[in-house]
Formats: C-alpha cells, structure tokens, sequence
C-alpha cells in the first residue's frame, strides 16, 4: 500500500503581507495579512486557499450535524429569487432597501436572494401533497447577497456572505415544536464542537414571521446585539425581549429628562420621559442616565413605526406640522419610575416643546388643538421600563439571580414560522377526518452564518502574534516547521509520527509540513499568524539532542519531546483544543 503524499506548504498558495507600521490589527487584518482573504469590493471577498479551508471544514461540521442528527437532505438553491414572489409573501416593501434587485431584458423583476423562505415553500408546495411526505428537512450551504448600507467589520457585516439555512416542514404545530427543540440541540453541540462560548437567547422574529425564535450569539465587544444572562438560572435574551424587574425608583419627580424620536411618517412626535436619576430599593448607589440609556425596544412595543435612527425629530415634526391639512400628534411616553403624578400633571406643568409658539407661527392655518396622548404601561397593562437593562439588575425568571448585560455577535438564528409563508404560497396537504379544507404546512428556518463565524473567530481569538483557531476549523491542526540543516527525513518521520493518533484524539488531525525555503524565524513567525493550534519545530534542539519542540500559544504549551513521545502529546493538546 503506498503511503499518502506529504502535505507540503510549498504547494499550497497563501500570500502574506509584512506586518503594518503600526502594529495594531484586528482580526478581519490578519485574516487579509496571513492570506486567508483579499477585499475585491466594498463588503464583498475572495477567499483564497486557507480561507477556503476554514470554510470548507466549517461546512463539512455543519452539513454532518444537519444530515447524522436530523435527517436532513442538502439541496442548492438558484442564488436569483422572483421579485415577484417576495411581493406575495409581503416581504418586498419591507426588505427593498437592502435587496440587490434587477430585471432581465424583458423588464421582468429578479433579485440576488439574501435567504430563500419564499422559494423553498414554492418548491415544497410543487411537490408534496401529503402528510405522509412529513416531516420534511431540506438545507443549504450557499451564498446569500444584502446590499448593505455601510458594509463593516470585514466577514461580519458583508454583501456576499455564505450562510446554512434549513427548512422544515410538518403537519401539525406539535411536530413543529418538537422540531425546533430538536434542532436547538443539535444547533448547541455544532457550537460545542467548535469549543464556541455561544449563548442561546430568546429573541425577536422581526419581519422573518412567526412568534417563537433564539438567536445564537458570541459574547464580544465587537457585536452589535447586546445579550441579557442571569448568573443563577437558564434565563438568556436579546436585550430587544428581555426583561428585569424594577427595581430602582426615581428620586424624585423633578429629576426627569425627555427623549425625542418621531414615527416614519413624521406626524408623531414622541416625548420619552425617563428619571436622571435612581435609588436602588435596597439603599444602594444612586443611579445616573442620559439618552443613550433609553430602551429603544420598549418604546418600540408602545409605537411600532418608530424611526429610531433620527437624532433631531423636533425640526421634522414641527415641518410636518407647518403643512396644512396634516395631522399631527404627540405621544408622551412615561417610565414606571416616575411616580403617578408626573404623568397627571404632563400636559400643562412639563417644557413638552421648548419651541411650542415656533410650531405655532409655522402653520399655514389658524392654530388648533393638537392631540396629546399619554402612556404609562404597555398595551398588555405592563408597565413601561423605558431604561437598558445593566448588569447587576434582578432576573425576571429567578429570586436570586442577578443580570448580565454584554455586547454579542449573532452567529445563528432559529424561527419557528407555523404558517407565515406555507398560508401565502399554497404549501398545504388535505386536512385529516376527511374535512374538504387543506391545511398549511407548519413551517420552520434555522440559519447559521458560515462567513460571519470565521470572521467572529478571527476576532474573538486573535492576540497579538496573530490567528489562533480551533483545530475544529483550522486551516491545519499541526504545522512542522524546520530550520536549516535539519534533514527532510526527519521532518517526515515526524509527520508519520503525528498521523499515527487515532480514536476519537485524531478527529481534526490535520498535519502540514512548512517545506518553504525560509528562515525558521521567518516560518515561525508566520506560523503564529496564520494561527496553527500546534506547531512542532525540528531547530537547534533536534540537532543537538534529538528532540523536538512542540508549541501551543493557546494554551502556553512549549515543551521538548522525543519523537516517540509525539503522537500522545498531540492527542492531549487535541482534545484541549
């Protein structure tokens, strides 16, 4: 039996860069600089050989999971989707700003799709006609396209980006739901397997439908979610559903501060009243808040088309409001802290608009009464928590828990959808006891951003040296690298050496042999960049005592080895990382 070839870098192509001047890299700059990637457009990216590694061994965890744990059959989706089509689901409106939309050369609407609900369901209602067709588990691997407004952070917030999206469809909303949990479990060990710090929160569907989903986050500074967990129990939530108990109350009622927004069609304006300051109930510090500190979920539950992104609303609406024939209105929103009283003597006692007699001579009209509605409590009778949760306040799910506010990266998401797009596009089986009405299918999506997790990885484990990756998705698990005057044989032999580990300890194993003609200094530097899990060196040691030196920056492993001593050294070092 011929042995298997020697894994080589010199056949592999990887061009790295010189460090930059400054020395300061993120990680999205060192995957460019150790060759993972190059830039081709504003938030679009060739990858080149390692990058591509990364992904492919990425995906190969993913797809196994899919296919071993939940049965599920892998299709490729047409990456051009109907406009069409996103018009009947109710989703073309909705998502135009951030949709690449084109027509052919007859004037027909197609689109670069960004996820494909609307073309699974039509494919599935073209084919199944039965409940004995369910349950029914298709996925993809494939790139998906969003015109972003302002592309950042490199792989994290791009235009092209590869993404797994699985479908599922049932007959009843009870396999549904023992579908979800299903998949949330398998969705918990992909990211085990990666030794990813992940957590599962509840979150919003958004305009993706449906009423029950999690995302899956990684806690980092970098993230633009931000992540609520308590340190007793279970209870984890997107700041966007999450919720505390209050426990803080207002000074006093003089201590107030007033946020400004206004509705997308600019006739509301909406005066958010919240305390400057709080008292804990237990006599702790007091409390400071400025208008960064304002829930803009909450107020969001109270006015729906709320137009968040707008620093200045008065001059909008007082714009507005100087059109004859426009109504207009303000909606006075009060925090829970403030007492009873703030809210009875609002209209009359409070600087609502410090310009009132402005708006006034700006109208083309006669002045007239303009309506003011006050709210204290959610329409559920809640009352309205109008402050960011931070850490240190109460858990809602537990007595002695206490919260975690952090900042996370979504790298998944999983919907529930029931009948949001099977009801719309005509994916139904005959209802059961013979009744002459069909049903929809129960519909569920679940995705994974493979793109975004390698570059969430970059940035969570990069230091200053460079990459450092989990020998789930490295490039390669092992690098041996050598110096000059070490014989090739040697280096061989340690090669074969590695790749005797077996069992469960060689499940990455993945050796490469650094063969450039280099200096060892220049080698192990590029190494650490490239961010190897292990690197063996043959150098000075191995010529002088026949022993090699094995490095783990990770886990701050430097040790010399016989070459016997190898392949449980590796195995041990594996299983750690």
């Amino acid at each position: 039996m011929i042995p298997p070839a020697v894994a080589r870098l010199s056949r592999v192509w990887f061009p790295t860069k010189k460090r930059p001047a400054s020395g300061v890299e993120n990680g999205h700059a060192k995957l460019i600089r150790a060759g993972f990637l190059r830039p081709s457009h504003a938030g679009i990216f060739h990858m080149l050989p390692l990058g591509r590694r990364v992904q492919n061994k990425l995906e190969g965890l993913v797809a196994k999971h899919m296919e071993n744990m939940l049965a599920a059959s892998r299709v490729s989706l047409s990456a051009v989707s109907s406009q069409s089509l996103w018009d009947k689901s109710g989703r073309l409106e909705n998502t135009a700003s951030e949709l690449f939309k084109f027509s052919d050369r007859k004037d027909v609407g197609y689109l670069l799709a960004p996820t494909h609900e609307e073309e699974i369901t039509t494919l599935v209602a073209q084919t199944v006609k039965t409940a004995k067709d369910l349950p029914l588990r298709l996925f993809q691997i494939t790139p998906k396209y969003r015109d972003e407004f302002r592309p950042r952070h490199g792989l994290l917030r791009g235009r092209e980006f590869v993404m797994k999206d699985l479908y599922t469809f049932d007959s009843s909303i009870e396999s549904a739901l023992e579908t979800y949990s299903n998949v949330r479990q398998v969705y918990s060990r992909i990211f085990k397997e990666m030794k990813l710090p992940v957590l599962a929160a509840r979150a919003s569907s958004g305009n993706m439908g449906g009423n029950l989903s999690h995302e899956y986050h990684l806690p980092t500074p970098l993230g633009e979610d931000r992540v609520v967990s308590c340190d007793s129990c279970d209870y984890v939530a997107n700041e966007e559903v999450a919720e505390s108990v209050l426990s803080d109350k207002a000074v006093s009622d003089t201590t107030f501060q007033v946020w400004r927004g206004i509705t997308k069609d600019r006739t509301r304006l909406v005066n958010v009243w919240y305390p400057k300051q709080t008292q804990s109930l237990d006599g702790g510090d007091l409390r400071e808040y400025t208008d960064l500190d304002i829930n803009i979920a909450e107020v969001k539950s109270a006015v729906p088309d709320l137009d968040a992104g707008v620093e200045d609303a008065l001059p909008l609406w007082l714009a507005a409001a100087a059109v004859g024939g426009t109504a207009v209105e303000l909606v006075n929103i009060v925090d829970s802290r403030l007492p009873p009283s703030f809210s009875e003597n609002l209209v009359g006692t409070k600087p609502i608009i410090s310009s009132w007699p402005v708006q006034l001579k700006l109208r083309k009209e006669a002045p007239v009464s303009i309506p003011i509605r006050n709210m204290s409590s959610s329409s559920s009778g809640k009352p309205l928590n109008l402050i960011r949760i931070y850490t240190g306040d109460k858990c809602p799910s537990c007595t002695s828990g206490r919260l975690k506010a952090e900042r996370a990266m979504e790298l998944g998401h999983t919907f529930y959808l029931g009948t949001r797009y099977s009801e719309t596009l005509g994916a139904t089986i005959p209802a059961p006891n013979g009744e002459k009405q069909d049903m929809p299918m129960q519909m569920g999506c679940y995705g994974i951003g493979i793109s975004r997790i390698i570059g969430a990885v970059a940035e969570l484990m990069v230091d200053e040296k460079g990459l450092n990756w989990p020998v789930a998705i490295a490039p390669y698990s092992c690098v041996i690298v050598t110096g000059t005057g070490v014989d090739e044989q040697d280096a061989e032999e340690a090669y074969r050496q590695i790749n005797q580990v077996g069992g469960v300890d060689a499940k990455y194993l993945d050796v490469i042999l650094d063969d450039r003609q280099k200096t060892l200094p220049w080698k192990l530097m590029d190494a650490d960049l490239v961010g190897f899990p292990i690197i063996i060196t043959l150098g000075r040691e191995w010529l002088s005592t026949k022993r090699l030196e094995v490095q783990c920056r990770r886990l701050g492993v430097k040790q010399a080895v016989e070459m016997a001593e190898l392949p449980q050294i590796i195995a041990k070092l594996h299983a750690k990382l």
